[in-house]
């Protein structure tokens, strides 16, 4: 009795569960269908959009050769009549002379005999003055210009193939959106090709917040991953992507859109320290000429356990370089403390721009390469506990990496109280050094 108790229990457990997944079909499945009949609206868009475009594109052309032929052939004409024009009115002119010199004769024939004689003298001396055999050649028939328009028909036959092979409707798009990694201020999107057949070159990763109505390009290139930045913590954000195969100039069909956002607020740094300059977002900092020098920090402990911190510049790590010195510092601490020069001090891990780390002042055997231009510098950090939580020393371990140009140091800190989120902060003693954080 006992076993068949257990057996039904476990069938009526496995008839939940069936239950339970059928349920969440259920309830995934309007969201497909609405993803299928949102994409097919959106392709019927695209496609009358385009075909528009395209017949009032070439309806322009059209219109624009006819205009020049048009003009062509007035030009012909007019250069062809004005020759002619110009024998008819020589040969004209020449008629209407003879004329004269024929009634002109015909008056002098049928005159008074006084005055014939004179007459008769008068005539022939302007007879012989006009030439009246002196007349314009005209051209032949087969000089004259004779205007005709050809016209190719085979253009109709390119262009019907042309058309005919115009564009493509596809349902699986070769690469999709795998992953959404919240950031500081930041999303790190991730995609993968999911067709076998399809080589890629390059990736276009596209984004807009879920209230614009346009998509704008975020990151065209090689890799399968992109970190957005300058994004609005808890605000939806809408992402496609998709790719351009090996030796092609045409983008494949866009991935099917998808939702991120992050919730964790962006990092800053402190606003108002002599010596650096800060961006409109307070995430990149400059250090500038003035003579003072000190430790910035971070406006806030914006930064946890099981984070990764990252420092460089905007565009391909740290831009502008200044001149190092063996007291700059780029790492995290407990606290603010403000007259150190820099964070080679207790209660913080740093790195130097020339590569040493620093774990509570103390300088490690391990070195990093330098902080050069194009670097990149990463602190990733995870709390390994000895005990109880308390304000005793050595009760809280932090076991933390940091990385710099493909090589890491791992160690553990020590500290002497729970530290839930931590400060940032960088000192540089010369200017020109200009890093972002994220």
């Amino acid at each position: 009795a006992a076993a068949a108790e257990a057996e039904v229990r476990l069938l009526l457990q496995e008839a939940r569960e069936s239950i339970e997944a059928a349920r969440s079909y259920r309830r995934e499945l309007p969201q497909r269908l609405r993803g299928i009949k949102d994409s097919a609206t959106l392709t019927r868009d695209v496609l009358e959009q385009h075909f528009s475009d395209l017949k009032g594109t070439l309806k322009k052309l059209l219109d624009e050769r006819l205009m020049s032929l048009l003009q062509e052939v007035d030009v012909i004409e007019q250069e062809s009549i004005k020759p002619l024009d110009e024998c008819q009115k020589l040969i004209e002119h020449g008629v209407s002379t003879a004329d004269d010199l024929l009634r002109e004769g015909e008056s002098a024939v049928d005159g008074d005999v006084g005055q014939q004689n004179e007459k008769l003298c008068n005539f022939t001396k302007k007879a012989l003055h006009i030439q009246l055999d002196s007349l314009p050649e005209v051209p032949s028939l087969v000089d004259v210009p004779c205007l005709s328009a050809q016209l190719d028909d085979c253009l109709l036959t390119i262009l019907k193939n042309q058309i005919f092979r115009h564009g493509t409707v596809a349902s699986r798009p070769p690469v999709q959106l795998e992953e959404f990694v919240e950031k500081p201020g930041g999303i790190l999107v991730r995609w993968c090709k999911v067709d076998d057949d399809f080589t890629p070159q390059d990736y276009r990763l596209q984004y807009r917040k879920s209230t614009a109505s346009h998509f704008e390009d975020v990151y065209v290139g090689s890799e399968t991953e992109f970190m957005v930045l300058h994004i609005d913590p808890n605000v939806d954000y809408q992402f496609r992507v998709c790719a351009r195969g090996d030796g092609r100039q045409e983008w494949s069909p866009w991935s099917v859109p998808q939702l991120g956002r992050t919730t964790l607020v962006p990092h800053e740094w402190t606003a108002g320290l002599e010596g650096y300059s800060l961006s409109s977002r307070r995430n990149i900092a400059l250090r500038n000429d003035s003579q003072s020098c000190g430790v910035l920090y971070s406006k806030a402990p914006t930064y946890f356990c099981g984070q990764t911190l990252t420092f460089r510049q905007v565009l391909h790590g740290i831009e502008t370089v200044g001149q190092p010195d063996r007291r700059d510092s780029l790492g995290v601490c407990v606290e603010q403390r403000n007259g150190d020069d820099s964070l080679q001090r207790d209660k913080a891990v740093c790195i130097s721009t020339n590569g040493a780390v620093f774990v509570n002042g103390k300088e490690m055997t391990n070195q990093l390469p330098a902080v050069t231009s194009g670097s990149t510098v990463t602190f990733d950090m995870e709390v390994v506990q000895l005990g109880p939580c308390s304000n005793e020393g050595g009760n809280f371990k932090l076991r933390v990496t940091i990385s710099s140009n493909n090589r890491e140091v791992v160690f553990d800190w020590v500290l002497d109280q729970c530290c839930g989120s931590l400060y940032f902060g960088c000192s540089f003693s010369y200017p020109g050094w200009k890093v972002l954080v994220f």
